[in-house]
């Protein structure tokens, strides 16, 4: 069972990213969750990753997932909130929920400031381009080479992606979350859109003038080419959550239902068994 965002996760969505870190109230143990009734649960709207329907219901490979692993330790009921992709990690560091199932990178950056789980997807990358890719760009070294601009999400690890290929910063165009892509793109405030590649095909289904750009190639960064694992999130004092969230999750990916949502929300099997290739801890080493 789950509880519909209320009006105070519409409010928190909102205030997060301006909270302040200092003084914050000590993170909930496993224990204290299961004594409370429901545990406390983010997603940044963004699909098919983790994100809340027009029903209030929250769905993507994130959401999912969580349900399942909760089950298994017992929690049945869970509080989902909405707020954006870059307000995340501030409110895992505010305690304004218990963990992030948003299917976030696990990056060496990130994880000095958060706990991460054992990763549960991998996913590559991709372009959203006006339609007919007018300015025929495959590549996000496209924009290293150009004069074109690329518009990123704030917050997404594409920026470290675009800096590491010497994408000027004046190249880039910051939108504040995945909606706005479609216009940014459509009326030429930046030439494409730099996301992982379910999201780009995610908005090019749902726009008009718009598309995934064909031919695509992976950035390829320190001879390696780019590939996220995303995992569940957690602040840095939940360890104890995170080490059980780990230990249901790999329990969980050995059976079909883990395949079974995964393929539901457009990972190929390439990307779940990618999953499987990396831990957390090599990646947080980077």
């Amino acid at each position: 069972m789950s509880l519909k965002p209320s009006r105070l996760a519409t409010a928190l969505s909102l205030s997060v990213a301006l909270a302040s870190f200092a003084g914050g109230v000590a993170a909930a143990s496993l224990e204290d969750i299961k004594q409370r009734g429901h545990i406390r649960i983010a997603v940044a709207n963004e699909i098919p990753y983790g994100y809340v329907d027009m029903n209030g219901e929250a769905k993507g490979a994130g959401p999912d997932v969580a349900r399942e692993v909760m089950k298994q330790l017992g929690i049945d009921k869970i509080e989902w909130i909405t707020t954006s992709f870059s307000s995340l990690i501030p409110g895992l560091r505010a305690n304004h929920f218990d963990m992030v199932a948003a299917e976030m990178a696990i990056l060496p950056e990130r994880c000095k400031q958060v706990l991460f789980s054992e990763p549960n997807t991998s996913y590559g990358e991709g372009l959203l381009v006006a339609e007919g890719n007018p300015n025929d760009l495959h590549s996000y070294q496209n924009f290293a080479e150009s004069e074109h601009k690329v518009a990123i999400m704030a917050g997404a690890d594409q920026l470290e992606m675009l800096q590491a290929l010497g994408v000027p910063e004046n190249r880039m165009v910051t939108i504040s979350n995945n909606a706005d892509a479609i216009s940014t793109v459509s009326t030429g405030r930046a030439a494409a859109y730099a996301a992982t590649s379910l999201t780009v095909s995610e908005l090019a289904k749902q726009g008009k003038g718009v598309e995934a750009a064909a031919n695509f190639t992976d950035p390829v960064i320190n001879g390696e080419p780019v590939r996220s694992w995303g995992g569940f999130t957690f602040s840095l004092d939940s360890q104890s959550l995170r080490d059980a969230v780990s230990e249901e999750l790999a329990k969980f990916k050995q059976t079909p239902q883990w395949q079974e949502i995964l393929s539901s929300y457009g990972f190929s099997d390439t990307d779940a068994s990618e999953s499987t290739q990396r831990t957390t801890e090599q990646l947080c080493a980077g």
